[in-house]
């Protein structure tokens, strides 16, 4: 059985928007604050944990741009493993090993987990990882919280539907005061 992994990278107001990216007006605001060897230990070593990823078009399209011409360890793990793309409008994707999910995102989401063996992690995807957490179909939340409020920008956790439970199953600081933590869901 599969788990849904959420990871994001985090400011201490919530935001999640353009972190190493895009058009924001605080683009790249984590790219402010070393990570520390520890930080990026850590990034690599949760990328390479992973039996899939599961990404919105947006993150989809950077990934794609990005990691087919990248060499090392961790192009390699992104080149070849499964990716599934939620997404409407992206209908032939160029990046091998890509699939795409329309449709009925719960139900395929809930067959994904019950196909892989291991984590199917969810890196960025805003909308995808609000609309996971709505359905209740997360498992692990990884947050690396950067020390910097924004006071702007989209935020990981809006209204919820429902009160859920979860233990903190790791906390530590690495690089420039940063703050890396992990939840599990509580059943």
């Amino acid at each position: 059985m599969g788990t849904v992994a959420l990871t994001e990278f985090i400011s201490l107001d919530g935001v999640v928007e353009a972190p190493g990216g895009e058009d924001f007006r605080h683009k790249d605001w984590s790219f402010r604050f070393d990570r520390g060897e520890d930080g990026d230990r850590f990034k690599v070593d949760e990328a390479l944990g992973a039996a899939a990823l599961l990404i919105g078009r947006t993150t989809y399209d950077s990934f794609a741009d990005a990691w087919p011409g990248r060499q090392g360890d961790l192009a390699e793990k992104y080149n070849t493993m499964p990716k599934y793309v939620v997404s409407s409008t992206l209908t032939d994707p160029t990046w091998q090993h890509t699939e795409v999910i329309t449709g009925d995102i719960t139900a395929e989401v809930v067959r994904l987990k019950d196909e892989i063996d291991g984590e199917l992690q969810v890196p960025g995807s805003i909308r995808l990882a609000q609309y996971l957490l709505a359905h209740d179909l997360v498992d692990v939340i990884r947050l690396m919280t950067f020390p910097v409020v924004l006071g702007t920008g989209r935020r990981l956790f809006g209204e919820a539907h429902d009160l859920t439970t979860w233990t903190l199953t790791e906390a530590r600081r690495v690089g420039a005061d940063i703050l890396v933590t992990e939840h599990r869901r509580a059943h």
